[in-house]
């Protein structure tokens, strides 16, 4: 079978021809057009409490860096915003591009970031992430976006573990770590329903995007870009511009908690 990516023969125009719902209504990442969102004065503030001994590894799946945690009970959550319960932490991933310029999936009022970080949480309510994945409010994913600047010295421990995963297929042991630790100062965000920015496309997903972006070096982000979308044994190819282009946003409403 033909395997997904973002080359030109197997990228994001490509995916509805294996997955149909990529064309679907509900698709991510968007565009956000600050000047078109309205305030929604209902939406409360959000919380996550995570429990670090829950972080278990690091992987290179090929298309991303994914830092895995235990998710059988109820360790890692997020709670609030536009919730109406709580959301177990699952993983969190990145998405970046091949220079500094652009990598987010989401832009805002036209800017791309350097890179996009997705928090990934279920909805305990569904008993497995699996059924999850086949309800509209069965995903709740916090997405940060990185800009360049500073180094950010939590950001660091990630990208230090890296080293042990340079090729696709590699996971290594990676814990006691608390994302939270990578949150920005300010917790306002937007927030829509759609969908995995990643094939099978589920438009299963809440989305809680944080306005404020936090900062890393020029750096930092070249560490991500010296992964490897190719396994061991095979020719190198260097693993960037794994993002997924805005999707038409078809009628949605985007809110905002500010």
């Amino acid at each position: 079978a033909k395997e997904w990516g973002y080359a030109s023969h197997n990228g994001p125009d490509h995916w509805h021809e294996l997955y149909p719902i990529a064309k679907g209504d509900n698709q991510s990442p968007i565009e956000l057009h600050t000047k078109d969102i309205k305030h929604d004065p209902s939406l409360q503030p959000w919380s996550a409490s995570y429990d670090p001994g829950s972080c278990k590894s690091i992987l290179n799946n090929g298309k991303t860096c994914r830092v895995v945690f235990d998710d059988t009970f109820d360790r890692s959550m997020l709670r609030g915003g536009p919730l109406t319960g709580p959301y177990r932490l699952r993983q969190f991933h990145l998405h970046w591009g091949s220079s500094d310029d652009h990598g987010s999936e989401h832009t805002v009022d036209g800017v791309k970031y350097a890179a996009e970080l997705h928090l990934v949480h279920w909805n305990p309510k569904y008993n497995t992430f699996g059924e999850a994945l086949k309800q509209p409010d069965g995903i709740a994913v916090v997405g940060i976006f990185l800009k360049i600047g500073r180094e950010k010295g939590e950001f660091q421990l990630v990208l230090d573990a890296l080293d042990k995963v340079k090729t696709k297929g590699k996971e290594a042991p990676f814990t006691h770590f608390d994302p939270s630790c990578l949150f920005p100062a300010c917790r306002d965000y937007w927030t829509y329903h759609g969908s995995f920015t990643t094939p099978p496309c589920e438009e299963c997903i809440v989305w809680l995007l944080l306005k404020e972006p936090i900062t890393v070096s020029s750096d930092q982000m070249a560490k991500l870009r010296s992964l490897f979308s190719s396994a061991e044994n095979e020719p190198p190819v260097p693993l960037v511009g794994n993002w997924r282009p805005p999707q038409p946003i078809k009628g949605r409403v985007v809110r905002a908690s500010f």
